[in-house]
């Protein structure tokens, strides 16, 4: 069986949702199996993570600076990373991640959205039916 080149998702929360297009990664497809899942939202500075109950290894790739708008694993936390500007430990405007993440690939749209995101708030994740 073929895997497509991007499988999308979508994150909802209570005032919102957004899509997000993933890499066909080793993480990203640990990831859809689990889906759909539920899950409390943390913020940490202008990143919102949560866990998700995936247990994946560092893959080569990962990195701890990336773009505002990627869609990260954070393999020491088990967590989806989702950050849209500057963490506390960022250097200027870049968003800098807590460690190294594996990069899944990038939401849909404007990362900004995810400002609406309160820490706490319930968060779902699942796949994007064609």
């Amino acid at each position: 069986m073929k895997t497509p080149p991007s499988l999308q998702i979508r994150i909802s929360w209570p005032s919102g949702h957004l899509t997000a297009s993933l890499d066909d990664t080793p993480t990203s497809q640990a990831l859809t199996k689990a889906l759909p899942l539920v899950s409390t939202a943390r913020t940490w500075g202008k990143e919102v993570y949560f866990d998700t109950g995936v247990s994946v290894s560092r893959e080569t790739g990962a990195r701890e600076v990336v773009e505002p708008g990627t869609v990260a694993f954070w393999a020491d936390g088990d967590a989806l990373a989702l950050p849209y500007g500057p963490t506390p430990i960022s250097q200027g405007d870049e968003c800098r991640l807590a460690s190294p993440c594996n990069v899944l690939g990038r939401i849909d749209g404007d990362p900004a959205l995810l400002a609406a995101v309160r820490d706490g708030a319930p968060v779902r994740v699942e796949p994007v039916d064609d």
